[in-house]
C-alpha cells in the first residue's frame, strides 16, 4: 500500500495564549529595550553633560514626578487634555457630519475650511490670550484649534464618500432620516473618523505642551521648560520620559476604543484576507 504525501494531513499546534503574549510583550519591548542599551553604553562614554545615562533620567523621573508634582503639573494637563480631545472630537464629528452631508454647505466652506487649517495652531496663542486671558480656557481652546482640524476633515471625506447603492437602498427602504445616519452614514464613515481622532491626539499632546509655555506657571510643559531654562538636563529629560508614557497611554486606549468601534470593519478584512 502507498500513500501520497499530498494526502498526509500535517497538523500544526497552534501557540498557546500564554506564547501569544509572551511574543507580543517581545516584540513590545525588545527594541525599547535595545535603544536603553544602547543609550546607556553611549552616556557612559560620553562626556557631555546634556546626556545622562537611563539609570540617571529614572532616578529623577521618580524624584520629580512621584510626589506634589504630579497633582500639581501633570493632573491638570491630563485634564486639559481630556477636554481638548472631547470637544475636538465632538465638534469635529458633529460639524463633519453636518458639512458631508450637505453638498452645497461643503462647497461653501471649503475655501475657509482649506485658509484656517492651514494657520498653524502656536500661532493663535498670542490672539487667544489676549481674548481669554491666561487661563485654563485658553490652553483648551489652543488644543481644540489644532486637534479638531483632522477629526473635521476626515469626517467630512467619510460621510461624503458613503456608498450611492447603500444610500439608493436606502432611500427605496423609506429609511428614517435619523436611521440613515445611525445605522449607514456614521458607521461606513467610521474608519475614516478613526483615523482622524488617532492624528488628533498626537497633535492634542503636542499642543498640551506648548500652550503650557507660554506665561504659564503649572503644567508638564511649564515644567519641562523650567527645567530646561535652569540646566537640569535629568529632569528635563525624565518630563520628556513622562510626555511619552503619556503619549503610549493614549495610543493603548485609542486601539482598544477603535477595536471596539470597527470591529465590524476589522471582521471583514479578516474574511477577505481567507
Amino acid at each position: 500500500m502507498t500513500t501520497h504525501p499530498e494526502r498526509i494531513a500535517v497538523t500544526r499546534r497552534k501557540p498557546g495564549v500564554g506564547s501569544r503574549i509572551a511574543a507580543s510583550f517581545g516584540y513590545a519591548l525588545g527594541l525599547p529595550m535595545l535603544l536603553l542599551v544602547i543609550w546607556g553604553l553611549v552616556a557612559t562614554r560620553s562626556t557631555s553633560r546634556f546626556f545622562p545615562d537611563p539609570l540617571t533620567i529614572f532616578e529623577a523621573f521618580v524624584d520629580t514626578w512621584v510626589g506634589p508634582a504630579f497633582v500639581e503639573d501633570v493632573l491638570p494637563s491630563l485634564y486639559r487634555l481630556g477636554l481638548g480631545i472631547t470637544a475636538s472630537i465632538v465638534i469635529g464629528i458633529a460639524a463633519g457630519t453636518v458639512i458631508g452631508l450637505l453638498q452645497w454647505l461643503r462647497e461653501l466652506l471649503e475655501p475657509l475650511l482649506e485658509f484656517f487649517r492651514a494657520i498653524p495652531p502656536p500661532v493663535l496663542i498670542p490672539v487667544v490670550m489676549l481674548l481669554l486671558g491666561i487661563t485654563d480656557t485658553m490652553k483648551v481652546v489652543v488644543i481644540v484649534s489644532g486637534a479638531i482640524w483632522p477629526i473635521l476633515l476626515n469626517t467630512i471625506e467619510g460621510v461624503r464618500a458613503t456608498d450611492s447603492v447603500m444610500k439608493e437602498t436606502a432611500d427605496s427602504f423609506q429609511i428614517t432620516w435619523w436611521e440613515r445616519l445611525w445605522f449607514l452614514v456614521l458607521p461606513a464613515a467610521s474608519p475614516r473618523i478613526m483615523a482622524g481622532v488617532r492624528q488628533g491626539l498626537s497633535v492634542a499632546l503636542i499642543l498640551m505642551v506648548i500652550s503650557e509655555m507660554f506665561a504659564s506657571s503649572a503644567g508638564l510643559g511649564y515644567r519641562i521648560a523650567y527645567f530646561q531654562r535652569n540646566y537640569l538636563i535629568a529632569e528635563m529629560w525624565s518630563g520628556i520620559l513622562l510626555l511619552g508614557l503619556v503619549g503610549v497611554f493614549l495610543a493603548v486606549v485609542f486601539g482598544l476604543v477603535e477595536r471596539r468601534v470597527l470591529r465590524w470593519y476589522h471582521g471583514i478584512r479578516e474574511v477577505n484576507r481567507v
